[in-house]
């Protein structure tokens, strides 16, 4: 049991990097299935575009929906167009600044995870850059091959192709190596990028590494009570009787009070309802509606 307590609060303490460590897993293990399934080369003209399409419309889907799961995205939003306009100040601008830009670190996780995966893969990239209408590039990889190589080089990922297989294997193990060097500096650039990101945050903080901590610890539990409390005081509006079955207090009076012939029926607080009716639902206890 004590283990098993131990591994909760490591799992408790981490959980923001065991999240990003999920999504990530789950992406990958998603492209995988994605391009052993879905994917099929064409093989033409639309080589590269088909294989670019599949690279990166995936990685845009995840990142758009990444900023639509995000709370923090609708809390910054919403209301916004109604609120009275007023001065940007710079500390306001900033504090936006600061908050979108924790949105989109958090969403880039997954898009980052499909290309990174995707270019080590090397499926994708192997289909688009053999659709390239690029002389330089047919040149440098059908150099010393067949004389055909350059206007086959489209059909090698479908070994349709009359070079022979040994330089059609020849010229895709290059392009797969390109592939995986793009993914590998790929993610090395974005593990710098989170290392600087975070030296810079952490060495300006005004607090210690033990109270920054704290704060953070505090914030998060201070929002999860205002949450649950907020929760608390709309569902107080909107009981579920388990005796009836009545979703609101509306709902209520829907079904108790009026009948097919348009007679009415003792109000909901002359029964002794199961719960407070809100002063807000005042007209409920008049037997009528308030137009």
């Amino acid at each position: 049991m004590d283990k098993f307590k131990t591994v909760l609060n490591i799992v408790q303490k981490q959980q923001t990097t065991l999240g990003f460590g999920l999504v990530a897993l789950l992406t990958a293990g998603g492209e995988q299935v994605f391009s052993a399934v879905v994917f099929k080369c064409p093989c033409n003209s639309w080589n590269f575009a088909y294989g670019t399409v599949f690279l990166l419309v995936p990685a845009l889907a995840l990142l758009v929906l990444g900023f639509i799961l995000s709370n923090k995205t609708w809390k910054m939003f919403t209301g916004i167009c109604v609120k009275k306009p007023t001065p940007i100040h710079m500390k306001n601008f900033c504090a936006f600044l600061k908050v979108f830009a924790q949105i989109y670190t958090t969403a880039m996780v997954a898009p980052i995870s499909w290309i990174a995966v995707a270019l080590l893969n090397g499926v994708y990239f192997e289909c688009a850059m053999t659709g390239v209408n690029v002389t330089l590039f047919s040149d440098h990889l059908c150099s010393n091959k067949a004389p055909q190589c350059q206007h086959e080089l489209q059909l090698f990922p479908c070994g349709k192709s009359t070079v022979p297989q040994a330089e059609r294997e020849d010229v895709l193990a290059i392009v797969r190596a390109e592939s995986q060097v793009l993914g590998w500096l790929l993610i090395a650039s974005i593990m710098m990028a989170a290392l600087l990101f975070t030296c810079v945050a952490r060495c300006r903080s005004p607090v210690s590494y033990v109270h920054l901590k704290f704060w953070q610890m505090y914030a998060q539990k201070e929002n999860e009570l205002m949450e649950k409390q907020a929760w608390a005081k709309v569902s107080s509006f909107f009981r579920f009787s388990p005796r009836e079955q009545h979703y609101s207090i509306l709902h209520k009076y829907v079904d108790t009070n009026l009948n097919p012939t348009g007679a009415h029926k003792p109000s909901i607080r002359s029964e002794g309802g199961d719960f407070n009716s809100p002063t807000v639902l005042g007209f409920v206890d008049e037997g009528r509606v308030m137009l």
